[in-house]
């Protein structure tokens, strides 16, 4: 399953975790994959695309980085799949 993760920096230090990411890398749990990321040109957020099919591993992950960001995660579902699920209905 794909979800779109939000991430606000604490205190709005982006600093912070690119220093842990250079340091630690990631920090993902096996299982837990990553697809890409955008920066919000302010660095006030990140949004990443993530896969997997245990959302353990999210909780997993989102403890790692706890304490220097704030995590919005939405289950998300690719809009060409969602089309065919819902063409038989329109």
């Amino acid at each position: 399953m794909r979800f779109m993760v939000v991430e606000r920096f604490r205190n709005r230090d982006a600093k912070a975790v690119y220093r842990r990411f250079r340091e630690q890398g990631r920090g993902m749990p096996e299982g837990l994959r990553y697809v890409g990321s955008w920066i919000e040109a302010n660095l006030d957020r990140c949004f990443q695309l993530m896969e997997c099919d245990d959302a353990r591993l999210l909780q997993q992950w989102v403890a790692h980085w706890g304490d220097l960001i704030e995590f919005e995660i939405v289950p998300v579902v690719p809009s060409a799949e969602t089309r065919e699920a819902i063409e038989p209905y329109l």
